[in-house]
């Protein structure tokens, strides 16, 4: 059991080449395992980056997903704000089409008034989820709920912020907890959609390059170019969420990097389940057409020792130019998920 250091030992924020680090969990289920030991993991490995510095911990949103436990973001944000006493905790993210906007706004004016200051709302556009599973979270298969999402995001901001037009009848709600709360909001994205979003509200953007590396360049171009300032944030702000496997060597690396590749071709497949082990994942060779079907989300993975991923993450940050970097580390053992981030820590200059 690895456990955070001493408060009073507390290293400065990690960093690489300048570019502060943070932590997105999915809160993976193992093979044999169950989603409570999951969440317990969760919460180990958000007391370890609390004491190695990190500067954010996100949690996802999922569904119907046997080998991933975060399907309430904001349950485990209070748990793991609980948890903590420095690192900013947040969803990466909450996914407006499920939720109606004065309910985001109650949960996180709430999760802020608990844990002031260190609260962060990541929005997604996208439903997390299969069509049969975002019918029942929403009620309905309209896909109006998509296409309502400027408006809708506009209402979370507005129940924040009070500043409605003055004849719009939710004008009349108080959002308690909410009204006034100090909740950054991100938008998140894969592809242009959120990137244009972004732009256009003056937002800080959060790019999906662990399983979108294609558009990475491309969607963070758009962002800057097409950047509006605004009060809060007078200049583009982008963050790149990448998949990140250290381990001691790169053959430690690739092997427990395995199970996430094979979990992955399940999902996309239609045979989602618990994350495999390495040895499942080292029993299963994958055809040339599996391989085609991975490889765009090959493309965001970086795997190997300290020298491997520190060339990595640093021709990573030479393309985007990223502000800040988002590391997901799904691998098992947990263990080896914990290993990784401090060597991680550790190989920062």
């Amino acid at each position: 059991m690895t456990s955070s250091p001493p408060a009073g030992s507390r290293s400065a924020q990690a960093r690489f080449r300048g570019v502060p680090l943070s932590v997105l969990d999915l809160a993976p289920v193992v093979t044999g395992s169950t989603p409570s030991a999951a969440l317990a993991n969760t919460l180990e490995l958000a007391r370890l980056a609390d004491g190695l510095g990190f500067r954010r911990y996100w949690l996802a949103e999922h569904h119907n997903m046997p080998g991933i436990a975060s399907s309430a973001p904001p349950i485990l944000i209070g748990a793991v704000a609980a948890a903590t006493t420095a690192i900013r905790v947040g969803s990466g993210g909450v996914m407006l089409p499920n939720h109606m906007p004065l309910v985001v706004a109650e949960q996180f004016g709430t999760l802020d008034a608990l844990h002031p200051g260190r609260i962060d709302l990541g929005i997604g556009r996208a439903p997390g989820t299969d069509g049969l599973t975002a019918h029942a979270l929403r009620g309905s298969s309209d896909p109006r709920l998509v296409e309502e999402f400027p408006q809708h995001l506009a209402q979370v901001r507005a129940f924040f912020s009070g500043d409605w037009p003055a004849d719009h009848p939710y004008a009349a709600i108080t959002a308690t907890p909410g009204r006034g709360a100090d909740v950054p909001v991100w938008l998140l994205g894969s592809s242009d959609y959120s990137a244009q979003a972004a732009a256009a509200l003056g937002l800080p953007f959060s790019f999906a390059h662990h399983f979108s590396s294609a558009n990475t360049v491309p969607a963070l171009t758009l962002y800057r170019d097409r950047y509006q300032p605004s009060a809060a944030h007078p200049a583009p702000h982008a963050m790149v969420a990448v998949s990140v496997v250290l381990a001691d060597d790169d053959a430690r690396a690739e092997w427990l990097a395995a199970p996430m590749k094979l979990s992955m071709l399940r999902v996309r497949t239609g045979r989602p389940g618990p994350l495999p082990t390495p040895e499942e994942a080292a029993a299963h060779t994958f055809t040339p057409a599996e391989l085609e079907m991975m490889a765009p989300f090959l493309g965001g993975q970086i795997a190997g020792g300290p020298d491997t991923v520190r060339r990595e993450l640093a021709a990573l940050l030479d393309r985007t130019a990223a502000d800040e970097l988002m590391i997901v580390t799904t691998v098992t053992p947990q263990a080896d998920r914990l290993r990784s981030y401090e060597l991680l820590a550790k190989l920062l200059p």
